[in-house]
């Protein structure tokens, strides 16, 4: 008999962090592992922010904080907002959860009821389809393409509408892609959904600061659909602050209090010594940001041009996140003489095996052609994980 709930049943297992799981078994063992599967800077976390969560112990910030997060830590999100992005939000509109993956399912569950529709367009990030699925929602894909650099455009989003469609997720810079969206992509985007008054837009933008074209950009900006969106950030990404699990929402004052009132009954509040490092953290000099920016951008070009030297792998040019997602399925149906490719799961473990290099499926991603590779490691790392992958693909036929 299952005793486990349909709910939890009909979940699929992360990917990302089955991958991770598998890498550590290795390393456990004394195998050299390159692990390229985990979505996280590996940078430590500046310190100047550290300092903040030791003081924050000292000073005794032990106790529950309200809800959706301290005062002084909303008031810095608010001016984040305000500064960066150009966007007014009060501190009742913003609600600080236990990382961005928490404030998402916080608006999921506030949202969507049984059988309304989510438009997801793929590749999208492993957690989207399952938390629409844990809301009892129904995912509507959108496929795209490497030719489109994976970017839905306004004529697919307008066709994949129906009268159940309740919400849009939308990723930029993209995990697992890194494809950016520009100010024109995201209007002719908002453009179609302005007609569509019932459509809430979700926008994750936790990897909003690691871009390489310039200033962000989110469809939050426009004005005839910004009543109709959510915007999801956190602290993770930008300042390597991922285990401290901070993420937060900004959202129409009675969307925010759903939220609040679902987190009340799930988890309370956020970590309150996170919370504090996090309010240095955005209040401070940005520049630690701008010198890990620098840092992913110059590794980009690197795991470009040795991948470049690949045969029979397709790649685009992503232009923030630090990962990328190259079509590798020229390899499937080749073998090593013992293992034989037939899909991204097979690859990525086939890689694990030979290369003890832990990249993630793209099936996964909702795209069995490709492979995610973080390149979130030092450089010395990064080349040598791709003189493995090289050798470890030359000896398929």
């Amino acid at each position: 008999m299952d005793l486990v709930s349909h709910r939890l049943a009909a979940l699929s297992e992360s990917s990302t962090v089955a991958m991770n799981q598998k890498s550590k078994d290795l390393q456990a063992k004394g195998i050299n592992v390159i692990n390229m599967s985990v979505g996280e800077p590996d940078f430590f976390t500046p310190d100047h922010i550290k300092a903040a969560a030791k003081k924050a112990i000292d000073d005794n910030f032990s106790f529950y904080s309200a809800v959706p997060g301290y005062p002084d830590l909303l008031e810095a999100i608010s001016r984040k907002l305000k500064r960066e992005n150009n966007l007014d939000y009060a501190t009742n509109q913003i609600v600080v959860s236990n990382g961005a993956k928490h404030s998402i399912a916080n608006v999921m569950l506030a949202l969507v009821n049984k059988g309304d529709e989510v438009i997801v367009p793929a590749p999208y990030w492993v957690s989207y389809c399952e938390l629409v699925k844990l809301a009892e929602g129904v995912n509507v894909i959108i496929d795209t393409t490497l030719e489109t650099d994976y970017k839905v455009t306004p004529r697919q989003l307008e066709k994949a509408i129906t009268s159940k469609t309740k919400a849009m997720l939308l990723c930029s810079p993209s995990n697992p892609t890194g494809s950016v969206y520009s100010k024109a992509e995201l209007k002719g985007l908002a453009d179609v959904l302005a007609k569509h008054p019932g459509i809430f837009v979700i926008t994750d933008e936790i990897y909003e600061h690691i871009n390489f074209v310039g200033g962000h950009q989110s469809i939050t900006q426009f004005d005839n659909i910004r009543d109709r969106v959510v915007l999801v950030n956190g602290v993770s990404k930008a300042y390597a602050m991922t285990g401290y699990r901070i993420g937060y929402m900004a959202a129409p004052l009675w969307l925010a209090k759903a939220c609040n009132k679902l987190q009340g009954q799930m988890t309370t509040n956020a970590n309150t010594i996170a919370q504090k490092a996090s309010v240095v953290a955005l209040n401070s000099d940005q520049k630690v940001v701008e010198e890990m920016r620098k840092a992913f951008e110059r590794r980009r070009d690197l795991i470009l041009k040795m991948m470049a030297d690949i045969p029979g792998i397709k790649c685009n040019k992503p232009d923030g996140a630090f990962y990328v997602f190259p079509d590798v399925s020229s390899y499937y149906g080749k073998s090593d003489g013992s293992a034989v490719i037939k899909n991204s799961d097979d690859l990525c473990l086939y890689l694990l095996d030979k290369a003890h290099m832990a990249t993630v499926p793209g099936s996964g991603f909702g795209n069995d052609k490709c492979i995610r590779i973080s390149y979130a490691i030092a450089d010395e790392k990064l080349t040598e994980a791709m003189k493995w992958f090289k050798e470890a693909m030359g000896k398929l036929s």
